[in-house]
């Protein structure tokens, strides 16, 4: 008799353990309940992304897409206080470069990700084969009000004429600092970088410089205001600035801009790392691409996305274009990066 007891109390145990199990797995009509994946990213264009980026990829697949939003830093750091369940991290190359450094990603097999095939060399891996490809690439160059200087900005030496009038400048630890950086070494006439020479150049530019910026915001505020003529700034921002002042211009100098670029990697300890090497290839997909571009949301960086003139304008597209911008080695960046910010700090502070 104890033994029928005890087997009927097991298979009932068993019985509520599924049953548990099902409710989990399932929702109220018997459906299965979508599978939870989060990613990291701005925030910014929620009411695109939702519904015409995230819901078609949630209906296909079965998920629901968490947005955990922030920016760089703030992201980065939560995930290496492991204080968040993020799958995907969206990260400019230059942050995305200190998370691989201090091992935070998981490697990713590029073999799974077909759409990678399709997109600029330069995009395919920003920060090293075994990690994540960039959905977009952005031009850092030189913006500036016609109205205000003597004659049109062609190079980045020109941001040195003391016929300029006044500019601001990118801090050091903000993603372009580096880049303007670099573009001094090239004004002072070093081929190769070279830390005391940019270091030198940048102290012959300081005269113009009204302020530097940390934000972008800073930088649309000054130029409607009036208080600076020009700047380098990434393009994907200039359409804030011709709101505020419809003649202004923006230029790739003749030298060469800089690629800015923003990639995708998985967190390491995802348990949902084919889904998110699916839902990268989606992102990199024509379709998902040529939405944002038509948008002007972010640059394609499938090269097999058309757009017209119209279409194209305040974008960086098109290969001839990708093919001219410098690409900073992003490892060499931050292996130096603490450096560059204290003699900054003690040479240029403004």
């Amino acid at each position: 008799m104890k033994k029928i007891i005890s087997s009927f109390m097991m298979l009932s145990v068993f019985t509520l353990v599924l049953a548990a199990c099902s409710s989990n797995e399932n929702t109220s009509d018997g459906k299965q309940k979508p599978t939870k994946l989060v990613i990291s990213t701005w925030g910014f264009a929620e009411d695109f992304f939702r519904p015409e980026v995230y819901e078609p990829f949630e209906k296909e697949h079965n998920v629901e897409i968490v947005i955990d939003s922030g920016n760089n830093a703030d992201r980065l750091n939560k995930v290496r206080q492991a204080n968040t369940d993020v799958d995907v991290i969206y990260l400019s190359d230059y942050y995305a470069q200190q998370g691989i450094d201090d091992g935070l990603f998981e490697k990713i097999d590029h073999s799974k990700i077909s759409n990678i095939d399709k997109i600029y060399d330069k995009a395919k891996a920003p920060n090293g084969d075994e990690y994540g490809p960039a959905y977009t690439i952005a031009q850092f160059g030189i913006a500036y009000n016609p109205d205000e200087v003597s004659k049109p900005i062609s190079s980045w030496k020109d941001l040195w004429s003391k016929d300029l009038g006044e500019i601001t400048i990118p801090s050091i630890t903000s993603t372009t600092g580096p880049m303007f950086l670099d573009a001094a070494s090239k004004v002072s006439g070093s081929n190769e970088f070279n830390e005391d020479k940019a270091f030198g150049q940048m102290k012959k530019v300081l005269p113009n410089v009204v302020k530097e910026y940390g934000q972008t915001s800073e930088f649309v505020n000054m130029f409607s205001q009036g208080e600076i003529a020009a700047g380098p700034i990434m393009e994907m921002y200039f359409g804030d600035l011709q709101e505020a002042v419809p003649n202004a211009k923006f230029v790739s100098p003749k030298e060469g801009g800089y690629a800015v670029m923003n990639t995708m990697n998985i967190v390491k300890g995802s348990d949902q790392k084919e889904l998110s090497e699916e839902f990268i290839n989606y992102i990199l997909s024509n379709e998902v691409q040529e939405k944002s571009a038509k948008a002007k949301i972010d640059s394609p960086v499938n090269t097999e996305v058309k757009l017209s003139k119209t279409e194209a304008k305040g974008l960086t597209y098109g290969e001839d274009v990708v093919n001219r911008l410098f690409v900073l080695d992003m490892k060499f960046v931050n292996e130096n990066s603490k450096q560059w910010i204290d003699r900054w700090n003690r040479e240029l502070a403004h």
